[in-house]
């Protein structure tokens, strides 16, 4: 998070970082942390086949929007999927989709490294939402409802870790708007919040609600897809019985 929230902690300095050393080292982290999930076994061989099927899905629908008025018809994708199979899966598809659909439409440059690490932690957070409520499992429909409400709140997230990338350099100095190294943290912040929500808001709500309405919509069929396909698949740990000398191995059928 450091790399999102530096602005914020270089306060009083003389110079600043240059936001493009994010994009080179955090690339081949991400491309590192995909290989450490894969050679922990937490990923196995099938786990990484649908992993490449649905970031290509989902690197295949990025495009159709643009990102024109914040249409990304991704996010629905990434959603459901890390909430069926876990964050670390949910983290490695994030980061995935997104590199993979920047060498696709050329969109490489200083901001993929920030793109990729946000689309990571909020399929990160999807695969840790709740499946219990005090105690009590979470219903098919609440769930549902659930996930559509992080998908707004996904769709508000994308958009404020985008500006914390771009906003120190959009201004450049002497606005009343401007990042200021020799201001605190609380002038800074206030400058930020309304520099988010004065030049934002217009792709930030469109990506919030187009991501929810896709959820609502698709989540009772996506979800019993995906769920059936990890039981049949048998993404989970084998369970292993021992009996005297013999060991049997079980799996989901």
């Amino acid at each position: 998070m450091v790399g999102f929230l530096w602005p914020f902690i270089f306060l009083g300095q003389e110079t600043i970082p240059k936001n493009q050393w994010f994009f080179w080292v955090s690339t081949p982290l991400a491309l590192f942390v995909m290989i450490a999930e894969i050679s922990s076994k937490r990923l196995d061989a099938k786990s990484v086949a649908l992993l490449g099927v649905l970031a290509a899905f989902m690197a295949a629908l990025r495009p159709l929007g643009a990102g024109a008025g914040g249409i990304e018809p991704m996010w629905f994708i990434l959603i459901i999927s890390a909430r069926v199979f876990g964050s670390s899966f949910g983290f490695v598809l994030g980061i995935l989709a997104m590199l993979t659909s920047a060498f696709i439409t050329g969109g490489l440059g200083p901001w993929l490294g920030y793109q990729a690490f946000a689309a990571g932690w909020i399929g990160f957070l999807a695969g840790a939402l709740p499946h219990t409520f005090f105690g009590k499992h979470v219903t098919r429909k609440l769930e549902i409802a659930l996930l559509a409400l992080y998908g707004v709140v996904a769709g508000l997230l994308f958009g404020i870790l985008m500006d914390l990338q771009f906003w120190p350099w959009a201004l450049g100095g002497g606005t009343a708007l401007s990042f200021d190294t020799h201001l605190d943290l609380f002038h800074n912040l206030q400058r930020f919040i309304v520099f988010h929500f004065a030049t934002s808001m217009a792709w930030d709500i469109p990506r919030a609600v187009l991501t929810a309405s896709l959820i609502l919509a698709t989540a009772p069929t996506f979800l019993h897809a995906l769920e059936r396909t990890k039981r049949r698949a048998s993404f989970l740990t084998p369970i292993v019985f021992k009996a005297g000398t013999e060991t049997i191995t079980e799996r989901g059928k």
